[in-house]
């Protein structure tokens, strides 16, 4: 059953919560403040990093701005975990029905369809598949954090305070340490400023950007397109008008869009300075 169009004229789905969104934009800034900083010391012996650092006012002062980055990160991260719990307390009254709900994070077997589904779609073997709330790659995306934040953020920490760690770790658990914190913040950066970019604001339905994360909000037109089984259940319980909202004025819109690009360019900049010095300077 279609609801009216006519009766939510110029309403738009509120898809993330201003809570949401502010811990994302904490996100972007930290994570590029990280790249950037941890780029150039990774790749010190290249002309670009030496003039970045001395931008940035040296490489000691990227290094405070690069552990100020990890505490706002790590900070983030523990506000995510408890608004969880308090989330399941709240809405959900169990982790079973927040972890097996039909907008659960965890994948299920409609992910392994909706994969399945969309391989067959991109040869043209097959419909775009039913989306629901959270798409298959969406999950990988949000369980990344949770791994980048095991291990870089652990293996930093033993950078930071080594004289603490090894107390209580043999002292070569510091060079592996180093080691793997820049091998896996390289793949990191890679993975969000090439393939997560992609997914998020490089696809032909969303490109040149998807504004969704910035401003929370979709048209209804866009949800039915990009959500199709979430659209539908909304429908169906009766609960779509519940998520309708006002959208924000243009000059709101304007600048959370040059707040984006501004966060793309500098990614994919990064991700041209790492090629070039993987390719044409690497030591």
């Amino acid at each position: 059953m279609e609801p009216a169009q006519e009766q939510y004229h110029g309403l738009e789905f509120q898809r993330f919560t201003r809570f949401h969104r502010v811990l994302h934009i904490i996100m972007i800034v930290s994570f590029l403040s990280l790249a950037t900083t941890g780029m150039t010391l990774k790749f010190a012996y290249t002309t670009w990093a030496r003039l970045l650092s001395h931008l940035l006012g040296g490489f000691e002062s990227a290094g405070y701005i690069h552990r100020f980055a990890a505490v706002a990160l790590i900070g983030i991260f523990i506000t995510h975990v408890v608004n969880l719990f308090h989330r399941k307390k709240k809405e959900f009254g169990s982790w079973k029905a927040l972890l097996t709900g039909p907008n659960t994070m965890l994948p299920t077997k409609k992910d392994l369809h909706d994969f399945t589904a969309s391989m067959k779609w991109f040869l043209g073997k097959g419909d775009r598949p039913q989306y629901g709330r959270y798409t298959y790659w969406e999950k990988f995306d949000y369980f990344a954090v949770f791994w980048g934040m095991i291990v870089i953020g652990s293996t930093g920490l033993m950078l930071w305070f080594p004289e603490f760690f090894t107390r209580i770790i043999p002292g070569q658990w510091i060079n592996v340490a180093t080691i793997v914190h820049s091998d896996e913040a390289l793949l990191a950066a890679g993975f969000i400023f090439t393939v997560h970019f992609f997914n998020t604001h490089l696809r032909p339905e969303k490109f040149p950007m998807d504004m969704v994360i910035f401003t929370g909000r979709m048209t209804i037109e866009e949800l039915k397109e990009d959500k199709p089984a979430e659209y539908e259940s909304l429908v169906k319980s009766g609960e779509l008008e519940k998520y309708l909202v006002e959208p924000y004025p243009e000059i709101v819109v304007r600048a959370m869009r040059i707040f984006g690009w501004t966060a793309v360019t500098i990614g994919i900049s990064i991700v041209l300075l790492i090629i070039y010095a993987m390719v044409f300077a690497y030591r």
